[in-house]
C-alpha cells in the first residue's frame, strides 16, 4: 500500500488490514518520496516520512487480530531519483512488488505524493498496465469544498471574454477572416459565460484594471527580451561541447499577493527558457533551473519587480531582490541551502 498523508489514510490502513487478514496475513506500507523532494531526502523529509510509517504501522498493529497477528513492513522508496510523473511513481512501486513478491496493490483515495499534481488514476492505470491487481480503499471521502462560486459583473464577464477572444485569434494567426471572428465571438461568449464567476479570485475593478493592462503592455517587451535572452543562452549550452548544465531545484518566495500577480510570475518564469516552475503554494515557488545563469537571473528578481510593476504601480519597482531580502535558496543533491 502506497503511503502518504491524507485525510482518509487511517480509513484506508484498517482496510488494507482487513484484506491482509483474509488472505496472505503480510502487508507492505510503502513511502514514496515526493518530487518536490528531489534527490536525497534531506533530514528532515527523511523524519517525517519514517515518522508517518511508524504511525501506519501501529494503525495496522492496532486493527490486526491479537490472535493472529499480521506480518507488517514498512519501507520508503524514490530516495535517490527525480519522481515526477505518474509512471515513475508506478515505477518504483512496481519495483518493489516485484522485489517481495506482491501481486496487489491497496491505494488511499486520497493518496497524492505529489502535492496538488493529480496522478493517482494514471498511476493506477500505469500498475494494473503491468499486471498487478490495483484497488482503490472503499473508504468514505471527507468533503472540503471552498467557496467557488464568486460574485461576477459585467467587468468580469468582458475581462474574460477579451481575454479568450484574443487567445482564440491568437491560435487562428489573427487572419482577419468572417469564419474566425464569428467563432471566436461564440467560444468566447460560451466561456466568459461560464467561467466569468470562478475565474478571478478577487472583483475585479476598472480603475484598477486598466492601469494594469497598461503596465502589462508595458511589460511585455521585457519579458519577450527576457525570453530572447535566455533562448541565446540555453541554445549556447546545448551546442558547446561540454554541455555545461547544472540543474537544480530552487525555493523562491515571491513579494506578490494574491491569486493572478503569483500566478503571473510563475508563468512568466515558465515562459522563460532555463528555468520551470514546478510548484506553487501561496507565495513559495519551487524552480527547476537548468543553467546557473538563469538560476541568477531568478535571483536577481528581474521578473518579480515587473510583475509588481504590473500589478502595484511603479513605485512598487524599489524592492529588494529575492537574494538581498533571503527570500531563494538553492537545493542541492541533499535537500539542504547550497
Amino acid at each position: 500500500m502506497p503511503v502518504g498523508r491524507s485525510v482518509t489514510l487511517r480509513q484506508t490502513v484498517a482496510y488494507a488490514v482487513r484484506e491482509a487478514a483474509a488472505g496472505s496475513g503480510e502487508i507492505h506500507f510503502v513511502a514514496p518520496v515526493a518530487w518536490h523532494d528531489i534527490g536525497d531526502v534531506g533530514a528532515e523529509v527523511r523524519e517525517e516520512t519514517e515518522q508517518l510509517l511508524e504511525r501506519v504501522a501501529v494503525w495496522a498493529d492496532e486493527d490486526a487480530d491479537a490472535d493472529d497477528p499480521l506480518d507488517v513492513e514498512t519501507a520508503m522508496v524514490g530516495t535517490d531519483e527525480y519522481l515526477f510523473g505518474p509512471d515513475d511513481y508506478a515505477r518504483i512501486l512496481a519495483d518493489y512488488a516485484d522485489d517481495h513478491g506482491i501481486d496487489r496493490i491497496v491505494v488511499d483515495p486520497e493518496y497524492s505524493p505529489g502535492g496538488n499534481v493529480p496522478i493517482l488514476q494514471p498511476m493506477e492505470i500505469a500498475l494494473a498496465e503491468a499486471g498487478y491487481a490495483v484497488e482503490e480503499a472503499p473508504v468514505g471521502r471527507t468533503t472540503r469544498r471552498g467557496r467557488l462560486l464568486r460574485r461576477g459583473g459585467l467587468l468580469q464577464f468582458a475581462t474574460l471574454f477579451g481575454v479568450s477572444f484574443l487567445f482564440y485569434q491568437l491560435l487562428a494567426g489573427f487572419s482577419g477572416t468572417q469564419f474566425d471572428v464569428v467563432t471566436g465571438v461564440a467560444s468566447a461568449t460560451l466561456v466568459a459565460a461560464m467561467l466569468h464567476r470562478i475565474t478571478f479570485s478577487d472583483r475585479l475593478r476598472l480603475r484598477t484594471l486598466v492601469p494594469q493592462l497598461v503596465r502589462l503592455v508595458i511589460y511585455a517587451p521585457y519579458l519577450f527580451y527576457e525570453i530572447i535572452k535566455s533562448n541565446l543562452l540555453v541554445s549556447y549550452v546545448i551546442l558547446h561541447p561540454g554541455l555545461p548544465i547544472e540543474p537544480r531545484m530552487t525555493e523562491l518566495e515571491c513579494a506578490l499577493w494574491g491569486g493572478m500577480p503569483v500566478t503571473a510570475l510563475a508563468n512568466s518564469i515558465t515562459l522563460t527558457p532555463g528555468t520551470l516552475t514546478v510548484r506553487a503554494h501561496g507565495r513559495e515557488l519551487v524552480v527547476h533551473s537548468l543553467i546557473p545563469a538563469a538560476r541568477e537571473g531568478l535571483f536577481d528578481g528581474g521578473l518579480e519587480r515587473g510583475v509588481r510593476f504590473v500589478f502595484y504601480g511603479r513605485r512598487a519597482l524599489a524592492i529588494a531582490n529575492p537574494r538581498e531580502r533571503g527570500d531563494c535558496r538553492v537545493v542541492d543533491s541533499g535537500g539542504e541551502e547550497e
